[in-house]
């Protein structure tokens, strides 16, 4: 059985099977070609690089296909990395692309009840039936997509996970703050990245879509509540309106992307439950290729910042492999 991306150890040599996700050509300072890569198996992700590429070998670089790889693997920067000797390409025919791709360590099943159970709990006839109009349309895709093509989330059915985390510290914060909406904020969490389904391509190979670069997830989907509001004869109703807000404001700032800032208390903790859960997911992403009593790599969607991981903190995605 080959070895695991979660379980390389720095200055191993290996030769096994990895997807290709993408390469980027590069130039070093003294005028030699260069080839840095992502490659992947279901446990992670891993940056390499071929130094003074050949042509043919770039050529056999082909982003969505799985290549025989041999490589050393080294440390930079707190990450570990690989220096890629050769990758050879394999017959495609022959491979399982399920043992490649990244997915959700939690049920399919479990997800789509606790989405449907959190639907089921809103009392208010608006927001239900606008909610419930909208995961009629897109359940399917939405148990499979990742949340983002990069950074938090980014793996099949890493939306749901998303999504169904926000909801239960919506169902927590909301006991604490007795001037919440619950309705309100569940049906803003539940809705918020639905855009998504059409801002990126799909849950594997995932990019982002020409209407998902000139539109974008956020712009998508109000007007999409809009559409179903109108249906629905709701169009002019408060609650609408409330949950097209919820949707536009909730990166929190206008540099972010959001059209508006909050300008309701649910709105307000949309925004920070949403960057908590997706801040959280990317520290525990790389926590689980950093050793205790050592800094991850700068995390650019923490600020560029590193993280310390205290000695006390065991690797959790290392023994679940186990």
């Amino acid at each position: 059985m080959n070895k695991k991306i979660s379980e390389f150890k720095e200055g191993e040599s290996l030769t096994l099977p990895l997807l290709l996700v993408q390469v980027t050509k590069g130039v070093t300072s003294n005028g030699s070609p260069y080839l840095s890569l992502t490659l992947q198996d279901k446990s992670g992700t891993i940056e390499g690089k071929i130094w003074d590429v050949k042509e043919e070998q770039a050529a056999a670089c082909v982003p969505g296909r799985v290549g025989e790889v041999s490589c050393e693997v080294l440390r930079y920067r707190n990450s570990l990395q690989l220096r890629v000797h050769r990758l050879t390409p394999m017959d495609q025919q022959s491979i399982e692309l399920s043992d490649y791709v990244i997915a959700s360590d939690i049920p399919k099943e479990l997800l789509q009840q606790k989405i449907q159970d959190a639907i089921s709990s809103l009392s208010n006839p608006v927001y239900k039936g606008i909610v419930s109009a909208l995961f009629a349309e897109y359940d399917k895709p939405f148990f499979d997509y990742p949340a983002a093509a990069k950074n938090h989330h980014n793996f099949v059915g890493g939306l749901a996970v998303h999504v169904t985390g926000m909801v239960d510290l919506a169902n927590e914060i909301v006991k604490l703050y007795p001037l919440l909406d619950r309705d309100l904020l569940v049906s803003g969490v539940l809705v918020h990245d639905l855009g998504k389904l059409t801002e990126l391509s799909g849950p594997v190979m995932t990019e982002y879509t020409l209407e998902g670069k000139l539109i974008g997830h956020i712009s998508i989907m109000q007007a999409k509540i809009m559409e179903v509001a109108v249906q629905l004869g709701y169009e002019k109703s408060e609650e609408a309106i409330l949950l097209r807000h919820m949707v536009l404001s909730h990166h929190g700032q206008l540099e972010f992307g959001s059209p508006v800032m909050p300008m309701v208390a649910e709105a307000e903790v949309l925004h920070l439950i949403d960057n908590l859960d997706a801040r959280m997911n990317t520290l525990d992403k790389a926590y689980a290729q950093t050793e205790p009593g050592s800094f991850t790599s700068r995390l650019f969607p923490m600020e560029n910042r590193a993280f310390y991981k205290p000695k006390s903190k065991k690797n959790e995605r290392q023994d679940k492999a186990d």
